[in-house]
């Protein structure tokens, strides 16, 4: 008897769907390759902002609806370690004192992933069906690295694709300056960083930067465009799923 598909409610996250919606249809492909059925249910932002401004009320009534939007689902997965880990690491203390919800949340967070995290060690994935031609180095955010442990799934993957040569980068688990509201509160710490992460990135002379998360990308993209470099910054979705060539993140429209 054939094993039923596992039944995954895909967390878009709002800088996916507002900047690169490609990355949601990647990795929704992905899924589907390693035997999972997709839906996206009805979603906003995971609260993650709010939470960081301290406006703890806003926070709460978003994990409210995002728990009641995918409750449903045998797993929930982000193309973003940061949405994943707010998610896991943060609802069940959000919602501890609300009766109606406190139980729901503990339990949807034991059922969220991030995306490489998901199929590496939930579907067994080794390998991935895709080509990249050129050299590429991986900058880890720091909520996927730090809250859930997320190092080797995304590298696995990536040595599977063809023609690619992963490129370790210097410094690549520090943070990329972007933190979500950090980057408003400390503009010019969060400069800074970026300017260390571009520097080291230039350093490994790939061509490509990638990541897991839409917020480091963007940031990065960003950085390197004004600098005048030529590195692609990719989210690991669009080349694991063998569309390397689609439009790059934050690339300004000619």
């Amino acid at each position: 008897m054939a094993e039923a598909a596992r039944d995954v409610g895909l967390f878009v996250t709002c800088l996916v769907d507002l900047f690169r919606p490609g990355v949601g249809f990647a990795a929704a492909a992905l899924l589907e390759r390693a035997g999972c059925q997709v839906s996206v249910p009805p979603q906003t932002c995971c609260g993650q902002p709010g939470y960081n401004s301290g406006d703890l009320a806003t926070a709460r009534a978003v994990a409210r609806q995002a728990v009641a939007a995918f409750e449903n689902h045998e797993y929930v997965v982000a193309p973003s370690g940061s949405c994943a880990g707010m998610v896991r690491r943060h609802y069940p203390a959000l919602l501890a004192d609300e009766p109606e919800w406190a139980g729901r949340a503990e339990a949807l967070a034991g059922r969220t992933w991030e995306l490489t995290a998901f199929l590496v060690d939930v579907c067994g994935t080794e390998s991935v069906d895709a080509r990249f031609d050129g050299a590429a180095t991986y900058h880890d955010s720091c909520s996927g690295l730090r809250e859930l442990g997320v190092r080797e799934q995304p590298r696995k993957l990536l040595r599977s694709v063809r023609g690619l040569e992963l490129r370790e980068l210097e410094g690549g688990d520090e943070c990329c300056g972007f933190g979500g509201t950090f980057c408003v509160k400390y503009p010019d710490v969060s400069l800074r960083m970026a300017g260390n992460k571009a520097a080291a990135a230039r350093a490994t002379g790939a061509g490509a930067l990638l990541g897991g998360d839409m917020g480091c990308l963007l940031n990065l993209a960003g950085k390197l465009a004004r600098d005048g470099s030529p590195i692609a910054v990719r989210h690991v979705a669009e080349v694991l799923a063998g569309r390397g060539d689609a439009p790059i993140a934050g690339a300004t429209r000619r």
